[in-house]
C-alpha cells in the first residue's frame, strides 16, 4: 500500500507564526497566557500545554493583572486590547496579517456604511474567534450570517456590505453572494448598494482545488483535522466530495482498519491548523496495518 501526505497541507503561516511566537517566549519564561486555543486542533494544544502554554478565556483575562499573553493568529476585537492596557497586560500580538488587514478594510467599510445608513454583513461563524474580531471592528452591529435563513436579519432595502471569514469555503461565500443579489432584487433595490468583498485568504482558497486533485489519485483518503476547525470542516467538504472514501479524524486513534480494504493508494491531507507531525503519525499507523488489510 502507497501512503502519502499532501506536501501541501498543513500549517498555514499565520497559524505557523503564532505557534513560533509562543515556542520562542516559552523557551524564556516556565508559562505563557494565550487567549484562547492558539490553534483549532486539540493535539497541538496539548503539546503546546506540556511545555507551559496555558489557555484562558475572555473571564480569566479578566482577572488576569501584570502578565503575558499571547494573542493568537485569529485576531482580537479592539476591546482585548482596552482590557490589556487596563490590566496592565503585556500582549504577543501574532494575529495573522491577512486577518489584520480584514479587520482595518471591516472598520473602514463600517465607518463608510454609517454615513449611508448602511448595514455590514460578515459571512462566517458566529462565536470564532476571528469572527468576533471582525465583529468588534463594528462595534459589534456587524450582521454573521451561516446560513440563507440569516440572511432574514438584513434589511435589503439598505446598502449592504459582504465580507468573509478568512477560512470559510469559496463555494460557500459566492453562493451567499448570489442569495444576497436575489433578495436584492426581490426587494426592489438596486445592486448598486450592494459591495461583496471576497475576503478569503487565498492560502486557504488555493487550497481547495489542489486537495480535490490529491483526492482524485488515492483510493482512499484521510483527512486529518481540530473538530473546532472551521476551515477543517470547509476542506473536508471538498476531499469528501472529490472521494467518497474519505474520512474526517484527530488523531492516527479514530481509524478503523476495513477503511482501507482493497486500497492500494491512501492519500493524507489536513487543514490550515494540521500539525505535520501530527499527519505523520497517521501515516505510521497505516503502515503499521497495512500488511493486515491488504
Amino acid at each position: 500500500m502507497n501512503v502519502t501526505i499532501d506536501k501541501n497541507s498543513g500549517y498555514c503561516f499565520g497559524v505557523e507564526f503564532a505557534i513560533q511566537m509562543a515556542e520562542d517566549e516559552l523557551a524564556q519564561q516556565d508559562t505563557l497566557y494565550c487567549l484562547g486555543d492558539i490553534v483549532h486542533n486539540r493535539m497541538e494544544v496539548e503539546r503546546l500545554h506540556a511545555l507551559g502554554l496555558r489557555i484562558i478565556d475572555r473571564e480569566q483575562l479578566e482577572e488576569l493583572h501584570d502578565a503575558k499573553v499571547l494573542i493568537r493568529a485569529h485576531g482580537e476585537p479592539p476591546a482585548t486590547y482596552e482590557l490589556a492596557l487596563r490590566n496592565n497586560i503585556e500582549l504577543i500580538d501574532a494575529s495573522c496579517p491577512v486577518v489584520l488587514k480584514l479587520q482595518n478594510r471591516v472598520k473602514h467599510a463600517f465607518d463608510t456604511s454609517t454615513r449611508q445608513n448602511g448595514q455590514i454583513v460578515i459571512y462566517g461563524q458566529p462565536g470564532h474567534a476571528e469572527v468576533t474580531g471582525l465583529a468588534g471592528q463594528t462595534l459589534n452591529q456587524a450582521i454573521i450570517v451561516m446560513t440563507e435563513q440569516d440572511l432574514d436579519q438584513v434589511d435589503f432595502s439598505r446598502p449592504v456590505t459582504l465580507f468573509s471569514q478568512t477560512t470559510k469555503s469559496t463555494a460557500g461565500f459566492y453562493h451567499m453572494k448570489a442569495v444576497i443579489e436575489d433578495r436584492i432584487r426581490a426587494a426592489g433595490g438596486s445592486l448598486e448598494s450592494f459591495d461583496a468583498n471576497d475576503s478569503i485568504c487565498r492560502q486557504v482558497s488555493n487550497r481547495e482545488p489542489a486537495l480535490a486533485r490529491f483526492a482524485e489519485q488515492h483510493d482512499v483518503v484521510i483527512f486529518v483535522s481540530g473538530r473546532k476547525s472551521s476551515n477543517g470542516k470547509a476542506l473536508f467538504s471538498v476531499v469528501n466530495k472529490t472521494n467518497p472514501r474519505s474520512y474526517f479524524v484527530e488523531n492516527e486513534e479514530e481509524m478503523q482498519d476495513e477503511w482501507f480494504h482493497g486500497a492500494d493508494s491512501v492519500g493524507i491531507c489536513g487543514a490550515t491548523s494540521t500539525p505535520m507531525w501530527l499527519m505523520q503519525r497517521v501515516k505510521d499507523r497505516i503502515e503499521e496495518v497495512a500488511e493486515h488489510v491488504a
